[in-house]
C-alpha cells in the first residue's frame, strides 16, 4: 500500500514515491512510458515530475495523452525556466516567459491546471518579485494550484 505525504506545508498529499519523466520521449518511447505510467498510477503512485525541457517537450506530450481519463488520478509537477530555444525569451523565470511557457505545457499536457508548477533553476537577471508576482497571478488564474522551485541553494 503507498504511503502518502504532505507537500511541504500544505494539504495536498502526493505519494511518497514519485514518477520522474526525464527519460520519456528519449531513452523511452512512446508506449512503454504510456505503460510506465499506467503501471504506476495501478501501484498508488500519484506524483508524477516533468518539465517543458524533457526530451525536447516530448515527455509532457507523452505524459498528456497517456493521463487522458485519468488525469484525476496524478498529481501533476512541471517546470519552467531552463532554456526552451533561442532568442531574448527563450529561458528564464521573467513573467513574459513563464505565461508563455505555462500555457504550452498545459496544452502539451492536455490539461486546465498544473498541480505543482516549478521554477527550474534560479534567474539572476529576472527579479524575484516579478517571478512571484507571477507564479501567484498563476495560482490566482487557477491554471496552477501549489508553486514550488527546483535547484535553488537553500
Amino acid at each position: 500500500m503507498m504511503e502518502f505525504r504532505h507537500l511541504g506545508n500544505s494539504g495536498l498529499r502526493v505519494s511518497a514515491l514519485g514518477l520522474g519523466t526525464n527519460a520519456f520521449g528519449k531513452r523511452a518511447d512512446e508506449p512503454t512510458s504510456t505503460r510506465i505510467i499506467h503501471a504506476a498510477l495501478d501501484q498508488g503512485i500519484n506524483f508524477i515530475d516533468t518539465a517543458n525541457i524533457y526530451a525536447g517537450t516530448e515527455s509532457e506530450r507523452i505524459i498528456g495523452q497517456a493521463l487522458a481519463g485519468k488525469r484525476e488520478n496524478a498529481v501533476l509537477a512541471t517546470k519552467a525556466g531552463l532554456p526552451r530555444h533561442d532568442g531574448p525569451h527563450g529561458r528564464g523565470s521573467s513573467r513574459y516567459h513563464l505565461q508563455q511557457e505555462l500555457e504550452h505545457s498545459l496544452r502539451r499536457l492536455r490539461t486546465d491546471y498544473i498541480d505543482l508548477y516549478q521554477i527550474h533553476t534560479f534567474d539572476p537577471h529576472t527579479p524575484l518579485d516579478e517571478t512571484l508576482r507571477t507564479l501567484d497571478d498563476m495560482v490566482s488564474s487557477g491554471k496552477v494550484r501549489y508553486i514550488g522551485a527546483s535547484n535553488y541553494a537553500a
